[in-house]
Order: C-alpha cells, then sequence, then structure tokens
C-alpha cells in the first residue's frame, strides 16, 4: 500500500543527504529523480521548495512512501542481472502511480457565493528518491515521491481527503505497472495470486524468512555502500532454506471473477474502486493507461470524476464487465510453457 506521510516543513536534508549508494549501478542517474518538472535533486534548497502551501495552512505537502511487493525487492539482492530492470520497472510503476493520483485526486475546492466547486489541479514539480534496503540493511525497494500541498497556480491547498481517497487505486496501478514492466522486459514471470499476493518465478519463498521486512524496533539509520551491502546480502543468503518456487499460472490476462468478487457487499462504489479493481484483475499486469481506457469505455459517464465526488455505482453496473472481456480475450497475452513466461503480445493490448 503506498503511504503518505503529512509534511510541515520544507526540510528535506534527511532524502537529499542519503546517496542511496545500496542501488549504485542499478539505477539510471543517482537516487533522486524528477518524476514533474526540474531542478537539481541533491540541493536540499531546490527540493525544499516543493513543499508549498499557503498562510492558512500549516501542511506544506505529502511524503508518499512507494514500497516494491517483497518478492521484486528480493529479486535485486539475489540476481544482479536483472536487477536494473528491476528498478527501472519499480520506477515507471511509480510514475503510473503519481500521474494517476494527479488525474483523479489532486483537486482544490473553492467557494463562490456560498456554493463550493471542486477543480482539477496539477503539481508543477515532483521529485523521487529510490532506496533500496530498509534499517536492518535488508532488500527493501522503494520511493519516497515528494509533492507539494499547494498545486501549481492555486491559492488553496490541495484536498487532503481526496488524496488520501485515492491511494489504493494508485498502489494498484502501481503493482500492476510493474507486472506489466517486468514481463515484458525480462525472463521471469511476474503475477498477482487470486488471494491478492504478488509472485516472481525463481524466487523461493525461503527467502522471505531472511529477508521479511518485518523489525520490531526500527534501529537508527545507516547508509551502505554498494559493495557493503552486497557482501551483507551474500552472508544472509548462507542460511538460505528451500521452501519452494512458485510456478507462474496459465490463465490469460484478466481474471473476471476477481474482479466482480471485489465487489462482494459493497454498497458505495466509484471509478476508483473499478480502477483498484480491475488493475488487482489484471494478474499479470496492465499499464495505467490501459486501465483508465477499459474503465472509461465501460462507464463513459464517470470519465470526468474526481476527488470525492465520484458518482456511486449500483452493485450491477459496477461488476458489468462482459463487453470489454470479449476485447481483452481477443489480445491476451500468451503464455509460455515452464515459468509462463511471455511469448507474444498483441500490439493493441499497448495502443489502448
Amino acid at each position: 500500500m503506498i503511504h503518505a506521510f503529512v509534511r510541515r516543513s520544507n526540510d528535506v536534508e534527511y532524502l537529499t543527504a542519503d546517496r542511496a549508494d545500496e542501488l549504485d549501478g542499478l539505477r539510471s542517474g543517482g537516487p533522486g529523480w524528477w518524476v514533474r518538472g526540474g531542478g537539481d535533486e541533491r540541493s536540499a534548497r531546490d527540493v525544499g521548495t516543493i513543499l508549498a502551501t499557503t498562510a492558512r495552512s500549516t501542511v506544506t505537502g505529502y511524503d508518499l512512501v512507494v514500497a516494491a511487493p517483497r518478492p521484486l525487492s528480493i529479486l535485486i539482492a539475489i540476481d544482479t542481472d536483472v536487477a536494473p530492470e528491476v528498478v527501472s520497472a519499480h520506477r515507471d510503476g511509480v510514475s503510473a502511480a503519481v500521474d494517476y493520483l494527479e488525474e483523479r485526486a489532486l483537486v482544490v475546492r473553492r467557494r463562490v457565493a456560498g456554493d463550493e466547486f471542486v477543480e482539477g489541479a496539477q503539481w508543477s514539480r515532483v521529485v523521487s528518491f529510490t532506496h533500496g534496503v530498509n534499517r536492518d540493511g535488508e532488500p527493501h525497494l522503494h520511493d519516497h515521491v515528494l509533492v507539494g500541498a499547494l498545486p501549481a497556480g492555486a491559492s488553496t491547498v490541495a484536498d487532503s481527503r481526496s488524496l488520501f481517497a485515492h491511494l489504493g487505486a494508485a498502489d494498484s496501478i502501481y503493482r500492476a505497472t510493474v507486472r506489466d514492466v517486468i514481463n515484458l522486459r525480462t525472463e521471469r514471470s511476474a503475477w498477482r495470486t487470486f488471494a491478492g499476493n504478488e509472485l516472481i518465478s525463481g524466487v523461493d519463498e525461503g527467502f522471505r524468512a531472511i529477508w521479511s521486512g518485518h523489525i520490531d524496533e526500527r534501529g537508527p539509520k545507516s547508509t551502505w555502500t554498494r559493495r557493503a551491502i552486497v557482501e551483507q546480502w551474500r552472508d544472509d543468503a548462507a542460511r538460505f532454506e528451500a521452501v519452494g518456487t512458485p510456478r507462474a499460472p496459465r490463465y490469460r490476462a484478466f481474471d473476471e471473477h476477481r474482479f466482480r468478487g471485489a465487489f462482494e457487499g459493497a454498497t458505495h462504489i466509484t471509478r476508483r474502486d473499478l480502477v483498484r479493481a480491475w488493475a488487482d484483475a489484471s494478474p499479470f499486469g496492465a499499464s495505467g493507461a490501459e486501465i483508465s481506457a477499459a474503465i472509461d469505455r465501460l462507464h463513459p459517464h464517470l470519465r470526468l470524476a474526481r476527488g470525492m465526488a465520484e458518482r456511486p455505482l449500483r452493485l450491477v453496473e459496477a461488476r458489468r464487465v462482459d463487453r470489454e472481456l470479449e476485447r481483452t480475450r481477443e489480445s491476451s497475452l500468451v503464455v509460455g510453457p515452464g515459468e509462463g513466461r511471455y511469448r507474444e503480445r498483441d500490439s493493441r493490448v499497448r495502443s489502448r
């Protein structure tokens, strides 16, 4: 899940001072990268100007923490050949999540003559910092995305309720994008199980016992050189005991049962719920653009839905997928033998 932490100052040295050398050679450029706009990502002064607010608000912005699924983080420790593609896929997923939040969650509210209006907004600049470890030195691929509370050209801060309400959909888009990119660019297979677990072919579950990511007490922050962290991970891996390597399923690209089941018992279903369900029901992944296009084809009256003012759907409306599912099956992914990685993908899937 993407977590959003409220910022009340523009002090960003915690991020700009961390070189994240544990990922040296695995990423393009340094740990800081611009998702929107530009500037010197190593300058605390330059980065700090992103966190802007008004005289009436104490919130300067948000730190959106986007963490990769555990098997993906483990993969950067056990397969140095594919690790650069993993980091690249992660950053693609971060970009997709930011795109979604900017398009659907970033709104400002203003009152005119007693009436309240909700308007879409944009961030002028967004910077993100990619790290590869947690405080215990375990592989933990994640980004800190900094966004300001005051959108470009706005006189009031963004509606925080809207941002938090859309985090679940943004996280599902992030994960679907990562699965999609891993499957298309690497020899590995990435998929989401019916139970909601994110798995990678060849990543034995025994590695979770070594790098669980569950820490009882937060230790002091430490920095690692690339050589030191590789040696640490090598020492950790010496304790590895095989449990079992998951194999990718052979079902098609979209699981209509998973999609419909996401609304079981729900009474208030909005566009963001549809987006999240569609992304999660695409086991081998899909791009954010593909997901949005699918929902907009099924429910064109929701194309302009933003913020919290999304018209709710009835259950029978939300679970309707037949029309889109027919198109999806025509362009479904062909799953190969063995690990189940893609052999081919119809160009119509990418062009949608």
